[in-house]
């Protein structure tokens, strides 16, 4: 039995990776880790088509003197059909990543529960605490007047003051 589950060792391991996957994807309410699960979950299908398309001694499908019986040569479809969902995955997640960047820029949070509410017209109970819980979100601060953009042109000075003529700070040795 043992050497059963041994001898397919690898299934084991995409059985993991479609379970950590799909626990990313669905239970987790943050969406960045609903990409990084749904990321896991593809990733254990490429293994789990790789794996399956294997042949112990077999060569590459190139007729030399061993002659051109099919039972000597690995079928090339699978592994260029992964190719392709590999580079097709590496584009969805980026514009996965951007779409997250901009949800984020306009609602200052990325838990899906929040998010909802906000998209329903209800506002949440509890206020967003910023990424990964470090301080105050950017559309808190905008909707206090407070941060970089309460001077109107987009430019805060340096030490938190008013921003001077022109939008920059005089620094030493400008002359003026």
């Amino acid at each position: 039995m043992l050497e059963f589950f041994l001898a397919r060792y690898v299934y084991l391991f995409v059985l993991i990776l479609l379970s950590i996957g799909l626990y990313g994807a669905l239970a987790k309410s943050d969406l960045v880790k609903k990409v990084i699960g749904l990321t896991i979950f593809s990733t254990a299908i490429y293994l789990f088509f790789i794996q399956g398309s294997l042949q112990l001694d077999g060569t590459t499908p190139v007729i030399d003197e061993r002659g051109s019986d099919p039972a000597l040569y690995v079928d090339p479809l699978p592994h260029l059909l992964i190719l392709t969902a590999i580079v097709v995955g590496v584009g969805v997640s980026g514009v996965a990543l951007a779409l997250l960047v901009r949800i984020y820029r306009t609602h200052g949070t990325l838990d899906e529960a929040v998010i909802a509410e906000r998209l329903a017209g209800r506002e949440p109970v509890t206020t967003s605490a910023g990424l990964f819980g470090l301080g105050e979100s950017p559309a808190d601060r905008r909707a206090a007047g407070s941060g970089p953009r309460a001077s109107g042109d987009g430019r805060g000075a340096p030490d938190g003051g008013p921003s001077a003529p022109g939008g920059d700070a005089p620094r030493e040795g400008d002359g003026g």
